[in-house]
């Protein structure tokens, strides 16, 4: 009979049928402790990193976190919603090859190249981090869309306008929850809109102001790579009409991206498996790929307890009655 005093590992493949099948870790090594004999005492033990700990800190952006992103999401991906989402939802904004789109939070630059492949608009995607901007940038020059889809870097905490032309669309994926003076951004966009403009947005939301008391939120807080600054839906709709915006879809849309997460990561098995197997070592590959599983299992669970949500907004500038 297994020590009931050895704190048992548990093998990576039950760890991620657990993580996103809603099992308790400690509840498995419960039943492993009283099990009369201990199945999983083999290599892979040893090959594992021990992911049970302290809080997460800040998980901040490197070469190697964004190579093993896309391992889970595609390339040119670092979160839920690929190729084939992006062109879907995108269609709200009813593009055409003669219009120009600003793509705020661009990332690696996915969404900016389906949308200027899929529609022929001509792009500019503006992203907070300098080396998502730099990798995006490059990706867009491998694909020969530099110049119908270039990636720039922009700091939303300055006081500097970020948009030196005028936009027939925008678009925001994930990404106003960072930036701290919400409203000024939105205000620099909808000066930079033309008449009849169109503003897509997807975002990470509160379900109320009180759930920054929750402890996951707070976990969640404290590893994102850029400091969030999340405010409740309605709060979000308050600043996009004080703009002057008309709000042509307000919907939760959470659910969908419980189940862009859970599907995503639901092949991360195999996928270490396969590394495993490969010649050159993968180690720090696995590493960062169970410290990104960590990361998305946190996000999930306060998504799947309601304290954060994702939402969708279509905003409308009006033109101006001459």
């Amino acid at each position: 009979m297994a020590d009931k005093g050895i704190d048992i590992k548990v093998p990576i493949k039950w760890r991620m049928k657990a993580w996103w099948e809603g099992y308790d870790i400690d509840d498995i090594k419960a039943k492993l402790n009283r099990s009369d004999e201990d199945p999983f005492l083999d290599d892979e033990e040893d090959e594992e990193d021990e992911l049970d700990g302290n809080a997460p800190e800040a998980m901040s952006w490197s070469n190697k976190r964004l190579e093993t992103a896309q391992l889970i999401w595609g390339e040119g991906y670092c979160g839920p919603g690929g190729a084939e989402y992006v062109a879907s939802m995108s269609k709200l904004l009813g593009m055409t090859s003669e219009m120009s789109v600003a793509v705020i939070g661009a990332t690696l630059g996915g969404p900016s190249r389906v949308l200027a492949e899929e529609f022929g608009a001509w792009i500019t995607g503006y992203e907070e981090s300098e080396l998502l901007a730099e990798k995006g940038m490059e990706l867009s020059v491998k694909a020969g869309l530099e110049g119908k889809a270039p990636v720039h870097h922009y700091d939303p905490s300055t006081s500097k306008n970020p948009f030196e032309r005028t936009f027939d669309r925008a678009y925001s994926k994930e990404a106003l929850y960072t930036v701290e003076d919400k409203p000024k951004l939105l205000s620099h966009l909808f000066d930079h809109l033309k008449d009849s403009g169109l503003f897509l947005i997807n975002d990470y939301t509160l379900s109320s102001a009180e759930a920054l008391t929750n402890k996951d939120v707070q976990k969640w807080l404290r590893q994102e790579p850029q400091h969030p600054y999340p405010v409740p839906s309605e709060t979000l709709e308050k600043m996009l009409t004080d703009c002057g915006y008309i709000l042509r879809v307000n919907e939760d849309i959470t659910d969908a991206y419980i189940e862009m997460i859970a599907k995503s990561w639901a092949g991360v098995a195999d996928l270490i498996s396969s590394l495993h197997n490969q010649e050159e070592d993968q180690t720090m590959t696995i590493q960062t790929l169970l410290k990104e599983a960590e990361f998305w299992n946190l996000r999930s669970k306060i998504l799947k307890a309601g304290h954060l949500r994702v939402w969708r907004f279509l905003a409308y500038k009006p033109a101006d009655i001459k």
